[in-house]
């Protein structure tokens, strides 16, 4: 994970540079370099050669810019990324013609998960304080509706919306490491197939009941992931998601 330096986070910087251009300006000309197109310079060079590759001077050099302008506009490494983040987060869906809650949550998680296998690298911007930016605070909007006209109160709905955010990121940070984990060399297993033929020699069921009960149960049915289709959320986010959504019909229902 990128991380950040040791001073605490400037909220009232990350706001006005998250907000920036968001609000009428002065009229005149524009200015040449703006805080959305250093942030879209950086979300190219994140989406082209990684996280790792991103730095003040190669956003600079990219922009045809010298490092020093871009400093003048950002003034941190740290809150480029958080800008990054934001506008590489991008309008969330439309759920207001879903069905029911269920199928307006639904999409929005498999927008959010999308979104994270599309750039992998925003699961690395370091985390250190909630969402404030446009974007962000739009996603959490757009879920909040739905989970809202359920019955939940203001405040459980903003804790079930964590805690969905929580697991869609989570098993994206999963599912990304033992993607990558695949691909290594020197005779290790490269895909989900070829370690769910290895693990049958090693999961033996004296020492491993549990896990050798349901690697043989899942051996019978599929050989590796399968990814979703038909808008159906991938079987690894999707089971929890649902038994999350019928905790909430059920608490619903019983307070009512």
């Amino acid at each position: 994970m990128a991380t950040r330096d040791n001073k605490g986070p400037d909220l009232q910087r990350s706001l006005a540079l998250l907000w920036a251009g968001r609000t009428p300006g002065r009229r005149g000309p524009r200015a040449q370099l703006t805080v959305d197109r250093i942030a879209r310079a950086a979300i190219q060079v994140a989406d082209t050669d990684g996280l790792d590759a991103l730095s003040m001077q190669r956003v600079a050099t990219e922009l045809g810019y010298s490092t020093m302008s871009i400093y003048n506009h950002i003034a941190s490494k740290d809150l480029l990324l958080e800008v990054m983040a934001d506008v590489a987060a991008a309008k969330p869906p439309e759920l207001d013609d879903a069905a029911d809650f269920r199928e307006a949550v639904h999409r929005w998680v498999g927008a959010l998960w999308a979104g994270f296998r599309e750039r992998p690298w925003l699961l690395r911007v370091p985390l250190d304080h909630s969402p404030i930016g446009p974007n962000h605070l739009a996603w959490m909007d757009r879920l909040l509706r739905p989970l809202l006209k359920a019955g939940l109160a203001p405040a459980e709905a903003r804790a079930a919306a964590l805690h969905l955010t929580a697991v869609v990121r989570g098993t994206a940070q999963i599912s990304l490491d033992m993607d990558s984990a695949y691909k290594t060399d020197g005779g290790l297993p490269h895909t989900e197939t070829e370690l769910s033929r290895a693990l049958t020699d090693l999961v033996d069921p004296e020492n491993y009941p549990a896990l050798a009960a349901v690697h043989a149960a899942e051996a019978t049915v599929h050989s590796g992931r399968k990814e979703a289709v038909d808008g159906a959320l991938p079987a690894e986010l999707g089971f929890g998601v649902d038994r999350f959504l019928d905790g909430i019909d059920a608490w619903v229902t019983k307070r009512a």
